[in-house]
């Protein structure tokens, strides 16, 4: 099975939170497999050449950026006018820095509450509102942003007894935000050839850092190939047709019945193509729904009826 080769040949793109090794660095790759110039940002100088190492290893080019998101003075406001000046316009926005947690709402202090809406909220908007103009100019643009579960509304009551529910009053409170300001942006720039996605794991993620903490269980754990994948899907959609999604990862594959390929994009990757998924999104179904989350993935918003 054959592949279009260079899906994002002669583009540029910008990837955050790509500096450890994770999701980010998996797209990163994956987009500089297609052909694209990849400027990558983090905290981390060292992470970040790291990863700027592997995507020239596999033939690409790019620069590395680094930026600290949480700081409304740490670089964010120029990253965008510094990476064009270097690689040119971005056709390409990656937004998947982000800071998690999960404890009582209570336990939060301001000071924490404040760097988690920065990096999950307003460094995404950030962005988004430098490249957005530039994109409509020229008619072509693509936006991603990598949300969560934990941002959906808990059922209840009775409420289910996972963290999404008990504990992700901060960490899903922004990804809730993140998924209404990327609904709102798609539908502003609606017909200007310019989409924007949000994309989330169907379950945990094995980046380096879960599989290093002991998170191997295989039933839960979707590989960094599949969010790569899927997320180079909604960023070489059609416009007119795949904007406005708030989708999820191994959902939106079988639903575009899209080959999984290694980050080099060379390599079919072994148990994870289209034929294999519905099975694995049963299981994380029926994991969710053994801690009391009824139809986890069917996103039902309960309500008053209307008439």
């Amino acid at each position: 099975m054959s592949r279009p080769p260079g899906a994002c040949a002669g583009q540029v793109a910008l990837v955050t939170g790509a500096s450890k090794g994770g999701t980010g660095t998996g797209i990163a790759l994956r987009l500089a497999a297609e052909g694209a110039r990849v400027a990558i940002t983090a905290r981390s100088a060292a992470g970040l050449e790291a990863t700027l190492e592997r995507i020239r290893a596999m033939g690409g080019s790019g620069m590395a950026m680094p930026v600290d998101l949480a700081d409304p003075a740490g670089g964010r406001d120029t990253l965008v006018t510094r990476v064009e000046a270097e690689l040119g316009p971005i056709d390409i926005l990656v937004n998947n820095a982000a800071m998690g947690g999960y404890k009582p709402f209570e336990d939060w202090r301001p000071a924490q509450l404040e760097a988690i809406q920065q990096v999950n909220v307003w460094a995404p908007w950030l962005l988004m509102s430098q490249v957005v103009p530039g994109m409509r100019t020229r008619g072509r643009g693509w936006v991603l942003n990598l949300t969560s579960f934990a941002g959906e509304l808990p059922p209840g009551p009775p409420f289910p007894t996972n963290k999404p529910a008990t504990a992700g009053s901060a960490y899903g409170s922004t990804k809730a935000a993140l998924n209404r300001l990327t609904l709102s942006v798609a539908s502003e720039t609606y017909g200007q050839g310019i989409a924007v996605n949000a994309l989330t794991p169907q379950a945990a993620i094995a980046t380096p850092d879960l599989l290093a903490a002991g998170w191997v269980d295989a039933s839960y754990m979707e590989p960094l190939e599949t969010m790569a994948e899927a997320a180079l899907a909604l960023v070489t959609g059609d416009p007119a047709v795949l904007t406005g999604r708030i989708a999820y990862s191994l959902q939106l594959l079988a639903e575009l019945d899209r080959p999984v390929r290694d980050l080099a994009g060379d390599e079919l990757v072994a148990g994870w193509q289209p034929a294999d998924l519905a099975a694995v999104i049963a299981g994380h179904a029926r994991r969710l729904e053994g801690s009391g989350w009824p139809s986890p993935f069917e996103f039902g918003r309960p309500s008053s009826p209307a008439g």
